[in-house]
Protein backbone atom coordinates (compact mmCIF):
# COMPACT_ATOMS: atom_id res chain seq x y z
CA UNK A 1 0.00 0.00 0.00
CA UNK A 2 2.73 2.44 0.86
CA UNK A 3 5.30 1.52 -1.78
CA UNK A 4 6.78 4.81 -2.93
CA UNK A 5 8.69 6.14 -5.88
CA UNK A 6 10.20 8.76 -3.59
CA UNK A 7 13.96 8.40 -3.29
CA UNK A 8 16.16 10.65 -1.13
CA UNK A 9 17.32 12.35 -4.33
CA UNK A 10 13.74 13.05 -5.46
CA UNK A 11 12.74 14.41 -2.05
CA UNK A 12 15.83 16.60 -1.88
CA UNK A 13 15.36 17.89 -5.43
CA UNK A 14 11.70 18.70 -4.77
CA UNK A 15 12.54 20.46 -1.50
CA UNK A 16 15.13 22.60 -3.30
CA UNK A 17 12.56 23.43 -6.00
CA UNK A 18 10.00 24.53 -3.39
CA UNK A 19 12.63 26.59 -1.56
CA UNK A 20 13.52 28.35 -4.82
CA UNK A 21 9.87 29.07 -5.61
CA UNK A 22 9.33 30.51 -2.12
CA UNK A 23 12.50 32.59 -2.44
CA UNK A 24 11.18 34.03 -5.71
CA UNK A 25 7.88 34.76 -3.98
CA UNK A 26 9.63 36.62 -1.13
CA UNK A 27 11.78 38.52 -3.64
CA UNK A 28 8.75 39.57 -5.68
CA UNK A 29 6.95 40.75 -2.52
CA UNK A 30 10.00 42.77 -1.44
CA UNK A 31 10.48 44.22 -4.92
CA UNK A 32 6.83 45.20 -5.43
CA UNK A 33 6.30 46.35 -1.85
CA UNK A 34 3.05 46.12 0.09
CA UNK A 35 0.15 46.69 -2.28
CA UNK A 36 -3.37 45.58 -3.03
CA UNK A 37 -3.32 42.58 -5.33
CA UNK A 38 -5.57 43.13 -8.33
CA UNK A 39 -7.76 40.45 -9.86
CA UNK A 40 -5.60 40.55 -12.99
CA UNK A 41 -2.42 39.99 -10.99
CA UNK A 42 -4.07 37.17 -9.02
CA UNK A 43 -5.24 35.52 -12.25
CA UNK A 44 -1.74 35.75 -13.70
CA UNK A 45 -0.15 34.15 -10.64
CA UNK A 46 -2.85 31.47 -10.55
CA UNK A 47 -1.94 30.52 -14.11
CA UNK A 48 1.75 30.50 -13.16
CA UNK A 49 1.28 28.20 -10.14
CA UNK A 50 -1.07 25.83 -11.94
CA UNK A 51 1.31 25.69 -14.91
CA UNK A 52 4.25 24.85 -12.63
CA UNK A 53 2.21 22.11 -10.92
CA UNK A 54 1.15 20.59 -14.25
CA UNK A 55 4.69 20.89 -15.61
CA UNK A 56 5.96 18.94 -12.61
CA UNK A 57 3.35 16.26 -13.31
CA UNK A 58 4.56 16.07 -16.89
CA UNK A 59 8.17 15.82 -15.76
CA UNK A 60 7.26 13.11 -13.25
CA UNK A 61 5.62 11.04 -16.00
CA UNK A 62 8.67 11.53 -18.25
CA UNK A 63 11.12 10.63 -15.48
CA UNK A 64 9.23 7.50 -14.39
CA UNK A 65 8.67 6.42 -17.99
CA UNK A 66 12.43 6.35 -18.46
CA UNK A 67 13.27 4.70 -15.14
CA UNK A 68 10.37 2.44 -14.10
CA UNK A 69 8.42 1.97 -17.31
CA UNK A 70 5.28 3.42 -18.95
CA UNK A 71 2.74 1.58 -16.76
CA UNK A 72 4.10 2.96 -13.49
CA UNK A 73 4.66 6.36 -15.08
CA UNK A 74 1.02 6.57 -16.23
CA UNK A 75 -0.36 5.34 -12.89
CA UNK A 76 1.72 7.70 -10.74
CA UNK A 77 1.14 10.71 -12.99
CA UNK A 78 -2.61 10.10 -12.81
CA UNK A 79 -2.46 9.75 -9.02
CA UNK A 80 -0.55 13.03 -8.82
CA UNK A 81 -3.04 14.86 -11.04
CA UNK A 82 -6.04 13.48 -9.12
CA UNK A 83 -4.45 14.31 -5.77
CA UNK A 84 -3.63 17.82 -6.94
CA UNK A 85 -7.20 18.42 -8.11
CA UNK A 86 -8.63 17.14 -4.82
CA UNK A 87 -6.27 19.28 -2.73
CA UNK A 88 -6.89 22.33 -4.92
CA UNK A 89 -10.66 21.96 -4.68
CA UNK A 90 -10.74 21.37 -0.92
CA UNK A 91 -8.48 24.41 -0.49
CA UNK A 92 -11.34 26.58 -1.76
CA UNK A 93 -13.14 26.19 1.57
CA UNK A 94 -9.94 27.29 3.29
CA UNK A 95 -9.91 30.41 1.11
CA UNK A 96 -13.53 31.22 2.04
CA UNK A 97 -12.55 31.17 5.72
CA UNK A 98 -9.59 33.47 4.99
CA UNK A 99 -11.96 35.92 3.34
CA UNK A 100 -14.11 35.89 6.50
CA UNK A 101 -11.01 36.37 8.69
CA UNK A 102 -9.69 39.36 6.75
CA UNK A 103 -13.11 40.99 6.69
CA UNK A 104 -13.69 40.40 10.42
CA UNK A 105 -10.34 41.98 11.35
CA UNK A 106 -10.56 44.61 8.60
CA UNK A 107 -7.05 43.73 7.42
CA UNK A 108 -5.85 46.41 4.98
CA UNK A 109 -5.65 44.96 1.46
CA UNK A 110 -1.99 45.95 1.13
CA UNK A 111 -0.97 43.70 4.06
CA UNK A 112 -2.98 40.59 3.18
CA UNK A 113 -0.33 39.26 0.80
CA UNK A 114 2.32 39.36 3.52
CA UNK A 115 0.12 37.46 5.98
CA UNK A 116 -0.67 34.76 3.44
CA UNK A 117 2.96 34.40 2.37
CA UNK A 118 4.02 33.51 5.91
CA UNK A 119 0.85 31.49 6.32
CA UNK A 120 1.71 29.35 3.29
CA UNK A 121 5.25 28.85 4.57
CA UNK A 122 3.93 27.55 7.89
CA UNK A 123 1.36 25.39 6.11
CA UNK A 124 4.08 23.67 4.06
CA UNK A 125 6.00 22.68 7.19
CA UNK A 126 2.80 21.52 8.89
CA UNK A 127 1.63 19.46 5.90
CA UNK A 128 5.04 17.78 5.61
CA UNK A 129 4.84 16.64 9.24
CA UNK A 130 1.23 15.44 8.97
CA UNK A 131 1.91 13.52 5.74
CA UNK A 132 4.92 11.83 7.32
CA UNK A 133 2.89 10.83 10.38
CA UNK A 134 -0.02 9.67 8.22
CA UNK A 135 2.26 7.52 6.06
CA UNK A 136 3.83 5.91 9.14
CA UNK A 137 0.41 5.13 10.61
CA UNK A 138 -0.90 3.61 7.39
CA UNK A 139 2.24 1.50 7.01
CA UNK A 140 1.64 -0.01 10.46
CA UNK A 141 -2.16 0.00 10.74
CA UNK A 142 -4.13 -0.59 7.55
CA UNK A 143 -7.44 -0.26 9.43
CA UNK A 144 -6.79 3.47 9.90
CA UNK A 145 -8.02 3.84 6.32
CA UNK A 146 -11.50 3.04 7.60
CA UNK A 147 -11.16 5.67 10.33
CA UNK A 148 -10.12 8.20 7.69
CA UNK A 149 -13.04 7.18 5.47
CA UNK A 150 -15.61 7.53 8.24
CA UNK A 151 -14.13 10.88 9.24
CA UNK A 152 -14.36 12.19 5.67
CA UNK A 153 -17.96 10.99 5.37
CA UNK A 154 -18.85 12.70 8.65
CA UNK A 155 -17.07 15.92 7.65
CA UNK A 156 -18.80 15.97 4.27
CA UNK A 157 -22.23 15.56 5.84
CA UNK A 158 -21.43 18.26 8.41
CA UNK A 159 -20.40 20.62 5.62
CA UNK A 160 -23.75 20.06 3.94
CA UNK A 161 -25.57 20.85 7.18
CA UNK A 162 -23.66 24.02 8.13
CA UNK A 163 -22.70 25.25 4.65
CA UNK A 164 -24.86 28.39 4.99
CA UNK A 165 -23.54 29.34 8.43
CA UNK A 166 -20.76 31.89 8.86
CA UNK A 167 -17.89 31.06 11.27
CA UNK A 168 -18.42 32.61 14.72
CA UNK A 169 -15.05 34.35 14.97
CA UNK A 170 -16.05 36.51 17.93
CA UNK A 171 -16.26 33.37 20.09
CA UNK A 172 -13.32 31.54 18.51
CA UNK A 173 -11.41 29.67 21.25
CA UNK A 174 -7.97 30.47 19.83
CA UNK A 175 -8.83 34.16 19.56
CA UNK A 176 -10.21 34.25 23.11
CA UNK A 177 -7.09 32.49 24.44
CA UNK A 178 -4.77 34.95 22.68
CA UNK A 179 -6.69 37.92 24.00
CA UNK A 180 -6.52 36.49 27.50
CA UNK A 181 -2.79 35.64 27.45
CA UNK A 182 -1.17 38.23 25.16
CA UNK A 183 -0.96 41.99 24.97
CA UNK A 184 -2.55 42.93 21.64
CA UNK A 185 -2.91 46.40 20.15
CA UNK A 186 -6.24 47.59 18.82
CA UNK A 187 -4.70 49.20 15.76
CA UNK A 188 -2.40 48.05 12.95
CA UNK A 189 1.24 49.16 12.88
CA UNK A 190 2.07 48.92 9.22
CA UNK A 191 2.96 45.38 8.17
CA UNK A 192 4.55 44.57 11.55
CA UNK A 193 3.43 41.55 13.53
CA UNK A 194 4.76 43.04 16.79
CA UNK A 195 5.37 46.51 18.19
CA UNK A 196 6.59 48.10 21.42
CA UNK A 197 4.75 50.49 23.71
CA UNK A 198 6.61 51.97 26.68
CA UNK A 199 9.17 49.18 26.35
CA UNK A 200 6.49 46.45 26.41
CA UNK A 201 6.09 44.12 23.45
CA UNK A 202 2.60 43.94 21.92
CA UNK A 203 1.26 41.71 19.19
CA UNK A 204 -0.62 43.52 16.44
CA UNK A 205 -3.93 42.34 14.93
CA UNK A 206 -1.89 41.24 11.91
CA UNK A 207 -0.16 38.61 14.08
CA UNK A 208 -3.51 37.44 15.43
CA UNK A 209 -4.77 36.97 11.87
CA UNK A 210 -1.59 35.05 10.94
CA UNK A 211 -2.10 32.65 13.87
CA UNK A 212 -5.74 32.09 12.89
CA UNK A 213 -4.70 31.47 9.27
CA UNK A 214 -2.31 28.76 10.46
CA UNK A 215 -4.96 27.26 12.76
CA UNK A 216 -7.49 27.06 9.93
CA UNK A 217 -4.92 25.22 7.80
CA UNK A 218 -4.47 22.66 10.59
CA UNK A 219 -8.22 22.08 10.55
CA UNK A 220 -8.45 21.73 6.79
CA UNK A 221 -5.30 19.59 6.58
CA UNK A 222 -7.06 17.03 8.79
CA UNK A 223 -9.62 16.69 5.97
CA UNK A 224 -7.48 17.03 2.88
CA UNK A 225 -4.57 14.74 3.76
CA UNK A 226 -6.74 11.67 4.51
CA UNK A 227 -8.65 12.44 1.30
CA UNK A 228 -5.57 12.13 -0.87
CA UNK A 229 -4.50 8.91 0.87
CA UNK A 230 -7.71 7.47 -0.58
CA UNK A 231 -6.22 8.05 -4.03
CA UNK A 232 -2.64 6.96 -3.44
CA UNK A 233 -0.58 5.40 -0.68
CA UNK A 234 2.62 6.88 -2.08
CA UNK A 235 3.88 9.54 0.38
CA UNK A 236 5.87 11.26 -2.38
CA UNK A 237 2.75 11.75 -4.51
CA UNK A 238 0.79 12.91 -1.45
CA UNK A 239 3.54 15.35 -0.51
CA UNK A 240 4.15 16.88 -3.94
CA UNK A 241 0.47 17.30 -4.88
CA UNK A 242 -0.25 18.82 -1.45
CA UNK A 243 2.60 21.31 -1.60
CA UNK A 244 1.81 22.49 -5.13
CA UNK A 245 -1.83 23.02 -4.14
CA UNK A 246 -0.71 25.10 -1.15
CA UNK A 247 1.76 27.19 -3.17
CA UNK A 248 -1.08 28.51 -5.29
CA UNK A 249 -3.41 29.30 -2.37
CA UNK A 250 -2.53 32.99 -2.10
CA UNK A 251 -3.27 33.62 -5.77
CA UNK A 252 -6.52 31.69 -5.41
CA UNK A 253 -7.51 33.84 -2.43
CA UNK A 254 -7.05 37.13 -4.26
CA UNK A 255 -8.81 35.69 -7.32
CA UNK A 256 -11.87 34.63 -5.30
CA UNK A 257 -11.91 37.43 -2.71
CA UNK A 258 -14.20 39.63 -4.79
CA UNK A 259 -16.17 36.75 -6.33
CA UNK A 260 -16.81 34.40 -3.39
CA UNK A 261 -20.55 35.08 -3.34
CA UNK A 262 -20.88 34.21 -7.04
CA UNK A 263 -19.73 30.64 -6.29
CA UNK A 264 -22.08 30.19 -3.32
CA UNK A 265 -22.93 26.58 -4.24
CA UNK A 266 -19.30 25.49 -4.40
CA UNK A 267 -19.33 24.53 -0.71
CA UNK A 268 -21.97 21.91 -1.46
CA UNK A 269 -19.75 20.52 -4.19
CA UNK A 270 -16.80 20.32 -1.79
CA UNK A 271 -18.99 18.47 0.72
CA UNK A 272 -20.00 15.91 -1.93
CA UNK A 273 -16.33 15.46 -2.85
CA UNK A 274 -15.51 14.60 0.77
CA UNK A 275 -18.42 12.15 0.89
CA UNK A 276 -17.27 10.50 -2.36
CA UNK A 277 -13.64 10.23 -1.22
CA UNK A 278 -14.74 8.87 2.16
CA UNK A 279 -16.87 6.21 0.45
CA UNK A 280 -13.97 5.38 -1.88
CA UNK A 281 -11.72 4.83 1.12
CA UNK A 282 -14.26 2.63 2.92
CA UNK A 283 -14.70 0.46 -0.20
CA UNK A 284 -10.96 0.15 -0.84
CA UNK A 285 -10.75 -3.53 0.17
CA UNK A 286 -14.00 -4.41 -1.59
CA UNK A 287 -13.72 -2.48 -4.84
CA UNK A 288 -10.94 -0.07 -5.72
CA UNK A 289 -12.42 2.76 -7.78
CA UNK A 290 -9.93 3.45 -10.60
CA UNK A 291 -7.98 6.68 -10.21
CA UNK A 292 -9.16 7.92 -13.60
CA UNK A 293 -12.80 7.54 -12.58
CA UNK A 294 -12.12 9.29 -9.26
CA UNK A 295 -10.51 12.16 -11.17
CA UNK A 296 -13.54 12.40 -13.46
CA UNK A 297 -16.03 12.35 -10.58
CA UNK A 298 -14.20 15.08 -8.64
CA UNK A 299 -13.88 17.21 -11.78
CA UNK A 300 -17.58 16.72 -12.63
CA UNK A 301 -18.71 17.68 -9.12
CA UNK A 302 -16.64 20.87 -9.27
CA UNK A 303 -17.92 21.74 -12.75
CA UNK A 304 -21.56 21.19 -11.82
CA UNK A 305 -21.29 23.23 -8.58
CA UNK A 306 -19.59 26.13 -10.41
CA UNK A 307 -22.11 26.14 -13.29
CA UNK A 308 -25.02 25.86 -10.86
CA UNK A 309 -23.65 28.84 -8.92
CA UNK A 310 -23.49 30.92 -12.09
CA UNK A 311 -26.96 29.85 -13.29
CA UNK A 312 -28.59 30.39 -9.91
CA UNK A 313 -27.50 33.72 -8.39
CA UNK A 314 -27.15 33.85 -4.59
CA UNK A 315 -30.13 35.19 -2.64
CA UNK A 316 -30.07 38.88 -1.83
CA UNK A 317 -28.71 39.63 1.65
CA UNK A 318 -31.32 40.23 4.30
CA UNK A 319 -31.72 43.94 5.30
Amino acid sequence: MLDTIGTPTLYLSFTVLVALLLAVDFFVLKHEGEHKVSTREAAMWSVVWISIALAFGGWLWWYLDGTLGPDIAKAKALEYLTGYLIEKSLAVDNVFVWITLFNFFAVPAMYQKRVLLYGVLGAIVLRAVLIYVGALLLAQFHWILYIFGLFLLYTGVQMLIVSDQEPDLANNRVLRWMRGHMKITDEYHGHSFFTFKNGVRYATPLFVVLVLVEVTDVIFAVDSIPAIFAVTGDPFIVFTSNIFAILGLRAMYFLLADMAQRFHLLKYGLAFILVFIGAKMLLLDIYKIPTGIALGVVGLILLVSVLASLMRPPPAPKP
